[in-house]
């Protein structure tokens, strides 16, 4: 259980109705095939030891103690495994009956669970045969074991503080207050619920949305086990519609009608890292009970899907709609600016590169939202020492087919100037050279918009704000960045987002902006074609971007974003080359914090954004030397 990473499974064993010795044996095979997957708990569903539609029968002694009889078995089956199995049956408990779940582990009862909510109403009638259970614990004596009986149990591992198990049952989940957030206050990272949720037209999507909306409400891992084969159809049909749901996305699914059977690994680490960051966390309960046991950490081997771009959705209905919101946000950020300062003009540097290409096509949806002409934007093209014609060439095609106000002002003659003025030899292409023409272009800009009245747009990305991809007070500075919390890869997809909706020309030359390589051109061309690519010399965007997502939204260590990445980026990027780019995102993310210090305005559009004024607050002189060393560590192993 390395990094936080708990392997579970839900899991809807076919079988027949109110034949205890025949369901044991499905949870028995059931439970093998979990302990072949090294699950470390098992969910069943609700009253699985004798099915959900036994009637009237649950007031027969026969089933009641059929039901004692297997659970006393499993409980014994279970000696010598320290997996976890959450099981439903019926109990009698000090003269009542209860609908429960049973918390088994290596031979032991740990507790048991009561419905509290008793639904009758509609198709239900448990009002008929079952009491509510009470919510603070009691010692009961159940199976031989004297456990605690009540639904404020929080069972924690002791090897593993953050795993730490609440439960509720079926109904618990549908009501108002859920003793799942009580569970949670309490410091359930994890909730079973086993359940017998009959299936309807639209049922299906309803009972997602529930457990999506209570593990993000509650920011825990929500395992949610459905009745399935075997249960009555007399006048209900149920699916074993099994889900596993982790901080509002659901890892794992069993459909409706499918196996019964969904497996995934929830990251604990990453659900206690969310909770310790909020601080409207409720405070702990009084009268929740905790029930401590033991279990082996053992290395999890991941199956849960690690997306390389965690910036960008997978689903191409998604990536179209997060990029429509993103392109609305940056657009309304900059309009406002613009009625803030009653500015006469937009004006930015334009260089036929990605980023501004973005900023510009978000200047030009700011004008059309304020009914202005986009002839109001003045687009700067500065060439130098490193622009090519084919940037050259798609930034002036782009002005042209935007209708915006396109400048030239060759910058090579003021440069060269000011390196003599500076005694530089101005040809030899260090830092001085590079960073002269970053600034010179800023102070264009700045002098233009001075003249015109107008507002600076700035161009520079997130990637580049984390790795300090950018000349200090060059094209770091700007009156307000519109791209400041877009990553590089993004970015990509929502100027090709643009382009799939534009007609010609603009289609076009958007399309050769995305297939040029990215550079910031301060080092002459080769032959005319772009001699410095940006992702040979810091490493690929793909690669910063995954480790910016995880580092800062996340919080994780060196180890874990290696472990994630090597998942993620699988028959891509090996270990050595992962390795080699994450050293190089530390070192500069550490040592580049000084520009972040003193941005400028940007909108925020997503999760992770540098703003330091709330986003992201760290002293530029704090030390990278603990992820460096751990970096080490991982090298020589």
């Amino acid at each position: 259980m390395t990094h936080g990473f708990l392997k579970v499974a839900t899991a809807s064993p076919s079988l027949r109705v109110a034949d205890c010795p025949y369901n044991q044996a499905q949870i028995l095979s059931t439970l093998e095939k979990a302990r072949a997957l090294d699950v470390r708990l098992l969910v069943l569903p609700e009253l699985a030891l004798t099915g959900y539609t036994c009637g009237d029968l649950f007031g027969q002694s026969a089933l009641l103690s059929a039901a004692q009889q297997s659970l006393e078995a499993i409980i014994a089956a279970t000696r010598g495994h320290d997996l976890l199995l959450v099981l439903g049956l019926p109990l009698a408990v000090e003269g009542r009956l209860y609908n429960c779940a049973a918390v088994i582990q290596s031979g032991s009862l740990l507790g048991v669970v009561p419905k509290r909510h008793i639904p009758n109403y509609s198709e239900f009638y448990e009002a008929r045969n079952f009491a509510p259970g009470p919510g603070e614990a009691r010692p009961c004596l159940v199976a031989g074991h004297e456990v605690p009986f009540g639904g404020d149990l929080i069972f924690r591992c002791r090897q593993l503080p953050d795993f730490c198990l609440g439960v509720e049952i079926c109904e618990d989940l549908w009501v108002t207050e859920p003793p799942s957030g009580r569970l949670a206050a309490a410091g359930a990272t994890l909730i079973a619920n086993p359940s017998a949720s009959d299936e309807a037209i639209g049922k299906a999507a309803y009972r997602r949305s529930l457990v999506k909306g209570q593990s993000a409400r509650l920011c825990c891992a929500y395992l949610y086990a459905d009745c399935g084969p075997g249960e009555s159809t007399t006048d209900l049909v149920f699916s074993g519609h099994d889900m596993i749901a982790e901080n509002g996305t659901i890892l794992s699914e069993s459909a409706p009608f499918g196996d019964g059977f969904a497996l995934t690994e929830i990251d604990l680490e990453r659900l206690s890292g969310q909770r310790r960051r909020t601080n409207t966390w409720p405070p702990v309960p009084r009268g929740v009970t905790q029930v401590p046991f033991g279990m082996d950490l053992t290395p999890v081997t991941l199956t849960r899907e690690v997306p390389p771009l965690p910036f960008v959705p997978a689903q191409e209905a998604d990536r179209s709609a997060r990029c429509r919101e993103i392109l609305d946000i940056q657009a309304h950020g900059l309009m406002k600016r613009v009625l803030h300062t009653n500015a006469p003009a937009l004006v930015l540097g334009i260089s036929g590169g990605l980023d501004s290409t973005l900023a510009l096509l978000v200047s030009a949806r700011a004008m059309d939202l304020l009914g202005r002409p986009r002839g109001d934007i003045l687009a700067v093209t500065m060439p130098c020492f490193g622009t090519t014609s084919r940037t050259r060439g798609n930034a002036e095609a782009l002005c042209d087919a935007l209708g915006v106000t396109l400048r030239t002002v060759d910058l090579r003659e003021s440069v060269t100037r000011h390196l003599a003025d500076i005694g530089h030899d101005g040809v030899t292409p260090d830092v001085t050279y590079e960073n002269a023409q970053a600034r010179e272009r800023t102070q264009v800009l700045m002098d233009l918009a001075n003249l015109t009245g107008g507002l600076v747009v700035g161009t520079g990305d997130l990637s580049e704000l984390a790795l300090g991809w950018a000349t200090y007070n060059g094209d770091h500075m700007s009156m307000y960045g519109v791209n400041a919390s877009v990553p590089k890869t993004l970015m990509r997809h929502l100027v090709a987002a643009i382009a799939a909706q534009s007609e010609e020309p603009l289609r076009r030359v958007l399309l050769d902006i995305l297939d040029t390589p990215v550079s910031p051109e301060l080092l002459p061309a080769k032959d005319g074609e772009i001699s410095q690519k940006t992702e040979e010399l810091v490493g690929p965007y793909e690669l910063h971007d995954f480790f910016l997502y995880y580092t800062v939204r996340w919080g994780f260590a060196p180890g874990k974003v290696l472990r994630l990445a090597e998942r993620a980026f699988a028959g891509v990027h090996d270990r050595k080359t992962i390795l080699r780019w994450l050293r190089t995102f530390y070192r500069r993310f550490f040592a580049q914090q000084f520009k972040r210090s003193c941005l400028p305005d940007g909108p925020r559009v997503g999760s992770v954004a540098l703003s330091p004024r709330g986003d992201w607050r760290m002293p530029s002189d704090a030390s990278a030397a603990v992820w460096l060393r751990e970096v080490e560590e991982l090298e020589k192993g």
